[in-house]
């Protein structure tokens, strides 16, 4: 029952992968890239999420956070989430 069990895990795990980088066409973006760098390699995304403020750790400077989204491409769509102008996280989802 054990193997099953972590099998199902694995499965659930893949549905919502994050990864460091992606392919947009020829070209490669990754996690720590300027928003414009991401701009220039993939194009204007389908949909740009404010999604608030974060502040930093020293509480006292807040920078944007935004969430952008690609797809779907083969069915995967990408979602790339900006803290202050930085790509901080690439999640790879399969669409309905």
């Amino acid at each position: 029952m054990k193997p099953w069990f972590g099998l199902c895990l694995l499965l659930a795990a893949g549905q919502a992968a994050a990864a460091d980088t992606l392919r947009c066409g020829s070209q490669l973006i990754s996690v720590g890239d300027r928003s414009s760098e991401v701009l220039q390699k993939c194009g204007q995304p389908a949909a740009r999420d404010d999604l608030g403020y974060k502040r930093s750790v020293n509480r006292r400077e807040e920078y944007p956070v935004e969430e952008w989204t690609y797809g779907p491409n083969s069915g995967m769509y990408q979602y790339l989430r900006f803290e202050g102008n930085r790509l901080v996280q690439i999640t790879s989802k399969r669409g309905r």
